[in-house]
């Protein structure tokens, strides 16, 4: 039985039809698929960008123990600030 989502459905596809044509409807198609493909690419990059970000301050925060700086109550910052004087000494 076609419930009432089906019925929706099946009459945007004839009103396409109908309004486009046959040759341009897998132009249309073609283009909600590339559409879609990168909607879940960019999804997809978001959390290896967070990967990324917690990988350098994790970074940060051996080479900080490293040069014998405590991190404890510090930003990033500060800690990058204390690094780089380390360094110029």
């Amino acid at each position: 039985m076609i419930t009432s989502w089906e019925t929706i459905i099946i009459a945007i596809i004839i009103l396409a039809l109908i309004i486009w044509g046959p040759q341009k409807l897998p132009e249309f198609a073609r283009a909600i698929g590339q559409a879609r493909r990168e909607f879940e690419k960019a999804s997809k990059e978001e959390p290896k960008k967070e990967e990324k970000k917690e990988d350098l301050d994790e970074k940060i925060i051996k080479m900080a123990k490293e040069l014998g700086i405590s991190t404890e109550g510090k930003t990033k910052e500060q800690i990058l600030q204390e690094i780089a004087e380390k360094a110029k000494k």
